[in-house]
């Protein structure tokens, strides 16, 4: 019995040295960093408007394509319940999402914040300016992992919507992408 507890003992040591302490601070990085431009809206959920949700995200590359981090609240045991991807109208209206799929699926984000509905937090005013301006040239797709109302996800995925989402014809799909800043590569 004593061996047994030296090797439970010495386990418990190497497992304690390679294994960091939930929370605890380190000299790693992982692709959770970064999510730090706050952001709060209202999503459409199966037909129901829920949120606002606080959006924390981040910039993947300079088109600009920027994923988001879904919660319903900004309480730090929030789970997280969406992920939305963000993408320049250079990307998704040069026929890379078809004219169906994108009036799904998809939202204008320049349609959306004209609403009023999307709040840029924790940054002075002209930086969140320059956020929502810079988001405006983009299109969303919104992916609803776990319902609040739900213990455990259900393994159900559904595609959120921008509430007052606008339904785009197909030279208004072509048309967006001409005039999406990337495009035109004035890159403002």
């Amino acid at each position: 019995m004593l061996r047994s507890l030296g090797f439970l003992a010495v386990f418990g040591l190497f497992i304690t040295a390679a294994v960091p302490a939930m929370g605890q601070v380190g000299n790693t990085t992982s692709p959770a960093d970064g999510h730090t431009i706050h952001v709060t809206a209202p999503h459409v959920v199966d037909g129901k408007v829920m949120g606002p949700y606080h959006h924390y995200c981040k910039v993947l590359s300079p088109e600009p394509v920027i994923e988001c981090l879904c919660y319903s609240s900004n309480d730090p045991g929030a789970r997280l319940e969406q992920v939305e991807y963000i993408f320049a109208k250079s990307i998704t209206r040069t026929g890379a999402v078809s004219l169906a799929d994108w009036n799904k699926n998809w939202h204008d984000h320049q349609q959306e914040i004209s609403t009023g509905r999307v709040q840029v937090l924790d940054m002075p005013p002209d930086k969140a300016k320059e956020v929502a301006d810079l988001v405006a040239t983009t299109d969303g797709i919104i992916f609803h992992l776990w319902s609040h109302d739900d213990k455990v996800p259900s393994g159900r995925v559904i595609v959120a919507q921008s509430v007052g989402h606008v339904n785009l014809t197909q030279a208004e799909l072509n048309k967006g992408a001409r005039k999406s800043p990337a495009a035109n590569g004035s890159g403002k």
